[in-house]
Order: structure tokens, then sequence, then C-alpha cells
């Protein structure tokens, strides 16, 4: 599966590429929306007025999005009679589409109507996956032998992100979904006798078309609640393939489109590597892990023939799950096809890290900007340690960009650490909601189906998720309150843009600064080598940040199992 990615990946980012160089024309469609919209395609902005235009619109999608779910019960396309979502779960779910993280407080076919399913969730994954695309080539300049005061069009990579890339690839998505198995109709449950006699509900829908984006865009998220394990969503083995593919195909492509707009394929080849192996050295321990079952139930004597397979869909085994618990942390798309609560606690350690690293691949165009900034980190040091003068392509690395990489990097410390020290002391300190207002927080003591080390993992793994946009989570935790609705929507914003705003900035800065041409002096950062000090910053910085909290939950049960 991962072969095939790569092989789909290499010539989409060469597409992709031509799409978004400067001499690529607008078609009719794109003349057709700037027209309409009042836009001057042919005006570049500085970063700053691109970051004001990137962030002034999302907030007026998160505005329509808010109000949408307010009175969703009352609006059509509502076949099935699903109510209006309360302020706290509308405010949670508006920020998180919108944000491209997909964290779900709701049960997706109960929680939605058609409509905001379609002009909420579904509109809200396109533009949130244009956003990171069109966020990655406002760095672009930034790397070119030239200096200047603009870089680039937010809106024109934004509208081609969807116009030529987003839309065709989920067209084909949803088609092989579709002709699949997948519902693609707009009729409301229906009633089916089961082979021992009863009679259920079974919710179906408009879904191909939001599962092709969910994946393609790296947006996550489930039209049901089930997600990806749902036999609706993900009929065969044929389409969890088409589904893993698709959401790894366009994050590995980006770099590689990176590399053809920059003319630095050797670059990009060496931060493919850092990426890959750091994918590897997660996913290897947690197909091992969950091919050879669980320790504790092998004491009893019981042989686990096929690996652990609780919280596994048997149509798919351990080892297509393990997979897909991997890609789908590594890069922000956040869909299951196996309940990560159940993982074995060293898969659950690697999920974890996976997004808390948060720059293997990561999510369409913000994985880089996430590696990025620990690219300004290892240029830095490594030009200390070599006694040159920090410089990336060209242009000096100087206190300014160093400060902003190092509050981007040490920001997600904070959100996740902090809101996971907040959850635990109320949890601890009112258990029975006595003291805190009930309604707010209801009774922290049934917030986890686990205790101990467990528990502990489940409320760090939620936090987590939020931080990096990644949307899934150990699904032990009752989260549908408005503690947690409002702590994660908090968490979900700052985790969304802070390492957009940081990363485009000091792109946006170093593009100012006089282009020196690469000499003998120059700090090579295109070999194996400054690939290795890239691959250990984020190693030291990860581990030395968070550590002692997989020490507390994952890890520690880890131990108690051998």
């Amino acid at each position: 599966m991962y072969g095939l990615t790569l092989l789909l990946a290499i010539p989409l980012g060469k597409y992709i590429a031509n799409v978004f160089k400067p001499e690529s024309a607008n078609g009719p469609i794109e003349r057709f929306i700037y027209r309409l919209a009042g836009l001057d395609s042919s005006r570049d902005m500085t970063w700053k007025e691109n970051l004001i235009a990137l962030l002034t619109i999302n907030a007026v999608w998160l505005g329509f999005a808010f109000t949408l779910l307010l009175i969703q019960g009352s609006l059509p396309l509502n076949p099935d009679g699903n109510p209006s979502m309360t302020p706290d779960l509308a405010f949670n779910t508006a920020i998180s589409f919108m944000v491209n993280c997909d964290l779900q407080h709701y049960s997706g076919e109960s929680g939605l109507t058609y409509l905001t399913q379609l002009f909420v969730v579904n509109f809200l994954m396109f533009t949130s996956a244009a956003t990171g695309i069109a966020s990655l080539l406002l760095v672009v300049r930034s790397f070119l032998p030239k200096a200047v005061d603009t870089v680039g069009n937010f809106y024109v990579f934004f509208v081609k992100a969807i116009t030529r890339i987003l839309l065709p690839i989920s067209f084909v998505v949803a088609l092989l979904l579709a002709f699949s198995g997948t519902p693609a109709s707009f009729d409301g449950k229906d009633s089916i006798v089961t082979m021992q006699g009863d009679t259920v509900g079974v919710s179906r829908g408009p879904a191909a078309g939001m599962i092709a984006i969910k994946h393609a865009g790296t947006n996550g998220g489930g039209w049901f609640g089930a997600n990806s394990a749902h036999p609706f969503e993900n009929p065969t083995y044929f389409t969890n393939v088409v589904e893993m593919v698709a959401q790894v195909l366009l994050p590995i492509a980006m770099l590689f489109a990176l590399g053809f707009l920059i003319n630095r394929r050797r670059f990009t080849w060496v931060v493919y590597s850092v990426m890959t192996i750091g994918m590897l050295c997660l996913l290897i321990p947690t197909l091992v892990t969950e091919f050879h079952g669980n320790p504790a139930i092998a004491q009893l004597g019981v042989i686990q023939p096929t690996g652990a397979m609780e919280g596994k869909e048997v149509r798919f085994g351990p080892l297509a799950s393990a997979y897909w618990s991997i890609v789908t942390t590594i890069i922000s798309t956040g869909s299951v096809n196996s309940m990560h609560d159940s993982s074995m606690a060293l898969s659950g350690t690697m999920e974890l890290l996976g997004m808390m690293t948060n720059a293997f691949y990561g999510g369409c165009g913000v994985g880089f900007l996430n590696y990025y900034y620990y690219l300004i980190i290892a240029v830095f040091i490594s030009g200390l340690m070599v006694g040159r003068t920090p410089e990336l392509f060209g242009r000096k690395v100087e206190a300014r960009e160093i400060k902003i990489a190092s509050i981007v990097a040490l920001l997600s410390t904070l959100l996740v650490k902090g809101g996971t020290a907040l959850a635990a002391w109320v949890y601890i300190n009112y258990p029975n909601g006595a003291g805190v207002a009930s309604d707010l927080v209801g009774k922290p003591s049934a917030w986890l189906n686990n205790p101990a080390n467990h528990g502990f993992t489940e409320v760090l793994y939620e936090f987590t998720s939020a931080n990096a946009n990644n949307g899934s989570g150990f699904e032990g935790l009752g989260d549908n309150n408005f503690f947690w609705n409002y702590a994660t929507g908090i968490v979900l914003i700052l985790g969304r843009f802070i390492p957009i705003i940081g990363p485009v900035a000091i792109a946006g800065l170093l593009a100012q600064k006089k282009y020196v041409p690469e000499s003998s002096g120059t700090l090579p950062t295109d070999t194996a080598t400054f690939g290795l000090m890239t691959f250990a910053v984020i190693l030291i910085i990860t581990a030395l940040s968070f550590f002692p909290a997989l020490a507390l939950g994952p890890l520690a049960e880890y131990f108690s199992l051998k």
C-alpha cells in the first residue's frame, strides 16, 4: 500500500508544482470565482496581508458553521429527525472542522443532518485542506534566490487547491467507494431484520463524497460514528486500501511538489527520508506488538493466532489496522478503522508520538510547515556547532526567526500538558462536580471508562489529538460536555493557526533578506548528515517535552503487562 502511494505521489507532485507555478494560467472556473469575489488574482501580497486574509476568511466560515449547527434540527434534509446541537457542542464541532481536525464529540449519523453533513462538514473539509496547501505555498519564495517583499496570493493558492487538486482526487475516490457499496443517496434510515429476528434502523445518506474528501484532504471524522470501521463507510478490503492510499497521498505529493517548485529535489528527498524514517520508527513497533497479541492474555494460556483482535475489524485484522493507526496519526487525518482505545499500550505510545512530533508527512501542506520550524532550529544549532553563520538557502537565520520557531515548538507542549493537567486536577478534586457547576463539567468521575494509567492516556490523547489537528480519540473518554467541548475547542484553534502563523512569518522575514549565493562556507542542508541532525532535533525536542507524560500513561501500562 505504501509503495502504491509513493508511486502515485511522485507524478502528482509534479502536477501540483505545475498548477502553482507563477506562469500557470487561471482556468475559466478560477476566473469566474475571482470575478464573483472581486479579487485581483494578479496582485501579490506581503506575508502579513496573506495571514490576515487566511485568518479572516476562516473566521467567517466559523460563524457560518456554528450558526447552521445550532439550528440544524429546524432545517431541511433531515429525514431522521436529528436535533440541533447545544451551543458548546456546536462551538467545538464548528472549530474542529474549520481547522482540519474533525474531532467529533458527537456520533456521526445521529449528531448531524444531511444538510449540515454537506454544507458544514463537507464544505469545511475542502476549505481547511485548501488552507493548509495555500499556507505551504506562502513559504516557497523564501527558498528562491531573490529577495522579495511579497510571498504570493493566498486566495489564488486557495482556489486552485480546490479546483485543480482536491475536487478531482475526491471525485475519483468517491466513485470507487460508491461502486464498492458506500451509500451515496439521500434516503433516510432503512429498517433491516437481522438473522436474530431483531428489527434495526440502519443510517444511510450521501456518505461517499464526504468519506472521499475526509481522506484526500487529510481531514478525518466520520459520516458514521464508527468511522471507517463501519461496514458502510469502509465496506471491503479494496475500499480499505483506497482510503489508506488516499489519506497519505497528498502529504507526500506536496513534498515532491515543493522540490519541483524551488528546484531543490535533493533537499526534498532528504526531508522525505527523515519523515519516512520517523514513520518507520513508529510503524514497526506497532506492527510487531499488535501481531504478537496481548501478553496478559497469553499468560492465561490463550492462543492468539491472529494477534491482538480487541477493537479490530475482522475484515482487516491487526496488521492493516496497525498500519492505518500510524499513518492516520502521523498525518492529520485521524480517521480510524479500529478503536485506538483498544490498541496495545505500545501501539498507543506510537500513535501519541506521531501526533506529538507532528512533523512526519503531516496534513496537506501543513506537514512541512511543522517540519519547517524544526528545520530552522536545526540550521541554527548546526551553524553554531561548526562555527558557521546559520543560513537557510542563502539567507541568514537570526534571532527573530529562532525565537518564533522556539515559541511554536514549545506551544504544543503547553497546550497538551497544560490541558491534561487541568483535566486531571478537575477529575481529582471534583469527581462528582461538587464545588463546580455540574452542568459545566458533568461528573468527572464518569469521564473515564478505564482507571489508572489507561484513563490518564485517554485524557492525554484527547488534548494531543486536538493540538495536532488530528481528530482521532481514545473513545473511552466521555467528552461531550461543557468542559471538554470548550477546552479542546481552544486548543484546536491555537494548535492549528500558531503553527501556520509562525512558519509563514519566518518565511516572510527570510524572503525580505538579501540573498547570498552558497559557497564552500555555507552549511549544506541537502545532505544525509544534516537530515540526521534534523531528525535528532525532532527526537530530542519531542522526548524532552512529552516523555514524562508518556511515562505516566501508555509506557506505565506497557510495563505493567510484562
